[in-house]
């Protein structure tokens, strides 16, 4: 393990960080913006009424928006600690890839190549990030197999 792989590591953490943060506020204004349009415009769909889907929207977009700024903050802890992410905030990576593998499949029918293309710099981001700290301190790139194992019985 080199001095580049550490730097390229941080680094991929510090800018999936960014990325996701970034993410978040534009989810968090697009669902302003809907609402506001849901409420200026009293829409209704199926009879439900308009404050109920005005109050959803602005929930959605809360909701989404800080899962996001949470995987952010995840990703910035790595990227400054250099060191892999815990098994909740794994878990939590992992969701958010799989998300965004779903929302780019989405994204070339409904928005368009360019949407396309930024879902899967994420994507990439997070599965780097993701696979990039497996390897290490599983027995992989920084010790040798089997370094700090102890045995459980004589």
């Amino acid at each position: 393990m080199g001095v580049v792989d550490v730097v390229l590591r941080r680094l991929a953490a510090g800018l999936g960080a960014v990325v996701l943060a970034a993410e978040a506020l534009v989810l968090a204004l697009v669902h302003f913006v809907l609402g506001r349009t849901t409420q200026s415009q009293s829409m209704s769909i199926a009879g439900m009424d308009p404050d109920v889907m005005v109050m959803a929207t602005y929930a959605m977009g809360a909701g989404t928006a800080a899962f996001l700024l949470l995987c952010a903050a995840l990703l910035a802890a790595a990227a400054v600690r250099d060191r892999g992410p815990g098994r909740f905030a794994r878990v939590v990576l992992v969701c958010a890839a799989v998300t965004h593998g779903v929302l780019g499949a989405l994204a070339v029918g409904l928005v368009g190549w360019g949407a396309f293309a930024v879902l899967m710099l994420t994507l990439c981001l997070l599965v780097y990030v993701l696979t990039q700290y497996a390897a290490r301190g599983r027995g992989g790139a920084d010790g040798l197999p089997g370094e700090g194992v102890r045995p459980t019985s004589r």
